[in-house]
């Protein structure tokens, strides 16, 4: 059986990213992140919750990245290609913003998709900004619900008024790993981590084991 859910219990005492967490390889990142916290200041509104979803992105290697080798740097991916620790924004289908923790060193280009989050902190005005529930399962309703949009596009995210803090650790018998969802390229690549049994993940499917060729890894 999983493990009771660490945060139940209540809030964790805000604390700063380890050094170098961020400079590591992203799939080690997307894993490491299940159980940090988001917290956003965005418009004086304090919202914040615990990651529960990520997908690995793998930069150039990875046919399913915006830094795949045949698209390289360009004016929207540009952020990915510098250090770990920025955000890198994005709009999909003219409407959904979503967010990516750009990872590694510079010139790596890895990135992790927040996916789901578990809100702990400012419910009711992630019930405004969304106008309805749920409040924060996908990255699209994620970026509303903490009013995140494009003007965070590369933001630090050591500083205001969007900030990454460490958080619960989760073992390893309450996570679950997966293809990622609605990726074409790489569509067997188990890059998806969620926390299982948790509030915010947007789909339980049956975990799978990472391949042995799979070391780290659309954004479509």
């Amino acid at each position: 059986m999983p493990s009771p859910l660490p945060w139940q219990s209540g809030l964790a005492p805000g604390a700063e990213l380890p050094a170098g967490f961020l400079l590591r390889p992203a799939l080690e990142v997307a894993r490491g992140l299940l159980g940090y916290r988001l917290v956003s200041t965005i418009g004086g509104r304090r919202t914040s919750g615990v990651i529960v979803e990520t997908e690995a992105y793998d930069g150039p290697n990875d046919p399913a990245s915006h830094a795949a080798t045949l698209r390289g740097p360009t004016k929207r991916n540009a952020v990915m290609f510098g250090p770990g620790g920025f955000s890198y924004v994005y709009r999909i289908y003219g409407m959904h913003w979503c967010m990516n923790v750009v990872t590694g060193p510079e010139g790596d280009a890895g990135a992790v998709l927040l996916r789901g989050l578990h809100a702990m902190e400012g419910q009711e005005v992630m019930k405004q900004r969304r106008g309805c529930e749920p409040l924060s399962t996908g990255p699209g309703r994620l970026c509303e619900a903490l009013g995140i949009t494009g003007e965070l596009y590369g933001h630090d995210l050591r500083e205001e008024p969007l900030r990454l803090q460490a958080g619960w650790a989760v073992a390893h018998d309450m996570v679950g790993i997966s293809t990622r969802i609605g990726v074409s390229a790489a569509a067997d690549w188990p890059y998806r981590f969620y926390v299982l049994g948790a509030s915010g993940v947007s789909r339980h499917p049956g975990p799978t084991k990472p391949s042995a060729t799979a070391t780290e890894g659309s954004q479509e």
